[in-house]
């Protein structure tokens, strides 16, 4: 089943999904990074919360069980919980992302890259200062 979304594309809205949630900041810095990326296809739906304090990457089911990167935590759903949803997934959140059928998730081990990397530039902005 797919879902029609405000912009004319689809999402495949059955699909599970664990959610991967950082800093705004950090996040921001992350999205920049795949997008700029060689594999710019990697990033999939992301979602802010209402005071863009965090973002939320939609990522594979079962990425939780094995999450480690500090400074951001993953919701485990073992595709029970969490679909990819027309509408952002949680009350008073925005899709900074939304869903695309040709991503429907971003891949976890290219945005663990991406967060490490993010994390080294917002570091290195920080002690310029």
């Amino acid at each position: 089943m797919h879902t029609d979304l405000p912009n004319g594309g689809t999402a495949a809205a059955d699909e599970p999904c664990d959610l991967v949630t950082v800093p705004a900041r950090q996040g921001l810095e992350a999205v920049d990074i795949l997008r700029r990326g060689a594999a710019r296809d990697v990033v999939g739906p992301v979602i802010h919360d209402g005071t863009c304090d965090t973002l939320g990457f939609l990522v594979p089911p079962g990425t939780a069980q094995g999450w480690d990167v500090p400074g951001s935590a993953c919701t485990r759903t073992d595709g029970r919980g969490l679909r990819i949803p027309a509408e952002p997934p949680v009350s008073g959140s925005g899709w900074l992302l939304p869903p695309a059928e040709d991503t429907p998730v971003t891949d976890p081990a290219v945005l663990r890259v991406a967060l490490d990397q993010a994390a080294r530039l917002i570091e290195a902005a920080d002690n310029c200062r």
